[in-house]
């Protein structure tokens, strides 16, 4: 079972190469479980008991059932099961004219840091380019989006020989505008790189008229370890989650609620653009179904008060190598079970009554639960709960699984840790 799962992992991971082919693999197994596509321009004609999927910004998604029994007019226990997850990861963004000509004979890449990242473990590693261009349909004139993946190793940073940099192993102070640009060929493949996107695309290079297109590892997922026990591979933050809500949400019979799992963009770089866990998405989706089911706006307040959602983003493992950086009781490890994640100062949303709840819902699907708190004299990061709260407050929890190596272009985690949380969002919904 788990080593079926970790190849399921390893195959979502490597077809996710950005944010928006993370969207579209999403789509793809939506659509073989029955789920139909509706659009945020069109008028929404829903059906009880079906299973629907939105997008925004082709890198936001929120897939939904509604159950027959949400709609009834005798039902006083209307409540909502939402999970939210984050498609994107920390990664260079390639900016517009990119090509740089560097000591007369190279090309280099234009580009800059997108989120908080770990620098040194880009170098020296191939590298290539994902995303989307935006294209004027020949045909209809609109706008399109067109995925993008150069599948080769494409790109590489190269490190500064220690003969030439004597203190590289006394610590270094990355310049993202000097020290960070890829380097793409010789001075002959000058005014190449648009061609080869374009080709990639299957579009003329002069019908582009906009690009999102960033740099990604190009090492596949690896299973590991004298019994197999850990898994490193790109993205784990937050790919590692995303995957697990979505396997447990789609083996759910989803008949009891009205059942979200949403995939958004820029947690990374603070959730506040309008696909993000800030923005209306949510709050959009939600009363739009309600007034297509003819649902009244308290009809929406007393199911809010009775939902719950789980915000599940990767936590930091204990190291191995600085095991003082972690809280001196609250210690997650690897293939531990789902961490639960608290904050004083409310980075994370969890409280007693929602920690108290998940650790319920754990232990009907016999799950271990493990606990994560920064140490007191150190600050933490923050996910997608309390930000998404401000639109949609409702009981929640910040979860995840435990991660080494968080940022860095390869992360590594727990095999057995995956199934744990495919079993409790399963039992969840």
């Amino acid at each position: 079972m788990v080593q079926s799962i970790a190849k399921e992992l390893s195959e979502f991971i490597n077809n996710s190469p950005s944010c928006f082919h993370t969207i579209e693999t999403i789509k793809t197994l939506l659509k073989q479980n029955s789920f139909f596509e509706i659009k945020e321009h069109d008028y929404w004609n829903l059906i009880p008991g079906q299973k629907y999927y939105v997008t925004r910004n082709d890198s936001s998604l929120i897939a939904f059932s509604i159950a027959k029994k949400y709609v009834d007019e005798g039902n006083l226990a209307k409540s909502m099961r939402i999970v939210a997850v984050h498609g994107d990861s920390p990664s260079f963004k390639i900016k517009e004219n990119p090509e740089m000509t560097a000591a007369g004979h190279y090309i280099k890449l234009n580009t800059e840091k997108y989120g908080g990242m770990l620098c040194a473990p880009w170098f020296d590693r191939p590298l290539s380019v994902a995303g989307r261009v935006i294209v004027r349909d020949p045909d209809c004139g609109k706008l399109i989006s067109k995925l993008v993946n150069i599948d080769q190793d494409f790109l590489i940073i190269p490190n500064l020989a220690i003969h030439m940099n004597r203190q590289a192993n006394s610590g270094m102070n990355y310049n993202p505008q000097k020290d960070l640009l890829p380097l793409y060929g010789m001075e002959s493949s000058k005014d190449t790189f648009m061609t080869k996107i374009a080709e990639n695309a299957s579009v003329n290079q002069s019908d582009i008229l906009g690009h999102d297109l960033f740099i990604y590892n190009r090492q596949r997922a690896s299973i590991w370890g004298p019994e197999d026990d850990f898994i490193s591979a790109p993205r784990l933050d937050d790919l590692q989650c995303t995957f697990a809500s979505l396997k447990g949400f789609l083996e759910s019979s989803l008949d009891e609620h009205l059942s979200m799992l949403c995939v958004f963009d820029n947690e990374e770089v603070g959730s506040e653009t309008k696909q993000g866990a800030a923005s209306t998405f949510l709050y959009d989706t939600i009363t739009r179904i309600h007034e297509n089911l003819s649902l009244s706006k308290e009809d929406y307040h007393v199911s809010l008060a009775n939902s719950f959602m789980i915000s599940a983003d990767n936590a930091h493992a204990v190291h191995p190598n600085y095991p003082e950086q972690s809280d001196p009781v609250n210690q997650p490890y690897i293939n531990g079970g789902i961490v639960i994640k608290f904050n004083a100062n409310q980075k994370y949303c969890t409280d007693g009554v929602s920690a108290a709840m998940f650790r319920d819902l754990c232990q009907k699907a016999n799950v271990p639960v493990q606990v994560f708190t920064n140490r007191s004299d150190m600050a933490g990061g923050s996910t997608l709960g309390n930000i998404s709260n401000t639109n949609v407050s409702l009981n929640t929890v910040d979860i995840g699984l435990p991660q080494l190596s968080m940022h860095s272009p390869y992360e590594t985690a727990g095999m057995l840790d995956t199934e744990y949380l495919i079993r409790a969002i399963k039992q969840f919904f």
